[in-house]
């Protein structure tokens, strides 16, 4: 939970008093113009920048300021824009990597009781990779294997760390259109069974209206918009600032839509979002 969280760059405020809660189970989305500060906002939340003022609670547990070992061991994981994983060390060792710090914290999950009992998907290395779709690529160094599935693997490395909620940092960036639809099923998929929260930042904001149950629009490091991606689409000021330009129909042949008559009216790119989000 995010309580009046600002962060300051010296006269710069990127995240301007920020308050958000993030419920047990939650698929959540969160979308703004470059430069909002949602990014930024994750670094508060990992304990990667601290909140210049604020406070960030994890289970009752004031974590304000504390450095990013702590967050994880509050079962808070993250991705970052550039997947950052051990490029030199196989697929393989990357997801071991994590189970070895999941081993020293303790874990009750709601539905599958002890760590002891973890769910399939999770208690080790191969089942980590089945998951993600790695398993062929488990003996190769992390350096040898596409971009595109480099951002598995990280996602793979902060599930190996069992997290109660995983911080999805632009996951998409770079994927092609059913790559994309392959990471929000996989997105959706962690978190319908493995007992997680997901709070995932994208640009590619078609796919994530259609997956997420909530989404948070961030401005100018303000929260001007909080609820279900059907209500925050119509929301004026969110159109404004963001959606009229990000939600634009993808480049069409020269010539008229099917349709529609030469001098017609053109139907709003936001009005086509919010009834893909309905």
């Amino acid at each position: 939970e995010a309580r009046a969280v600002t962060v300051r760059f010296g006269g710069l405020t990127a995240v301007d008093a920020v308050n958000a809660r993030f419920n047990a189970g939650e698929l959540v989305g969160i979308i703004g113009p470059n430069g909002a500060g949602k990014t930024t906002f994750f670094n508060a939340l990992s304990g990667v920048t601290p909140p210049t003022s604020g406070r960030l609670l994890a289970d009752g547990h004031d974590l304000s300021g504390s450095g990013p070992h702590r967050y994880a061991a509050h079962g808070i994981a993250r991705t970052f824009q550039t997947p950052r994983v051990f490029a030199d060390l196989s697929v393989r060792t990357n997801i071991e990597f994590g189970l070895e710090f999941a081993g020293r914290r303790p874990r009750r999950y709601v539905f599958w009781g002890e760590t002891k009992a973890v769910p399939w998907a999770l208690r080790n290395a191969e089942s980590v990779l089945t998951l993600i779709g790695l398993s062929a690529q488990a003996g190769l160094p992390a350096a040898a294997i596409t971009p595109s599935q480099q951002r598995l693997l990280e996602i793979g490395m902060a599930l190996a760390t069992r997290p109660r909620i995983l911080l999805l940092d632009e996951v998409a960036a770079g994927l092609t259109g059913p790559e994309i639809e392959d990471m929000a099923r996989l997105i959706r998929r962690m978190r319908d069974e493995l007992d997680l929260s997901v709070v995932w930042i994208e640009h590619a904001v078609t796919t994530l209206l259609r997956y997420v149950e909530r989404v948070l629009v961030l401005h100018q490091g303000r929260l001007i918009a909080d609820g279900p991606p059907a209500e925050v689409v119509r929301n004026p000021e969110v159109i404004d600032a963001y959606l009229g330009d990000e939600m634009d129909e993808p480049a069409r042949e020269p010539g008229p839509a099917a349709g529609h008559s030469p001098g017609a009216p053109s139907r709003p790119a936001s009005r086509d979002a919010a009834d893909r989000a309905s």
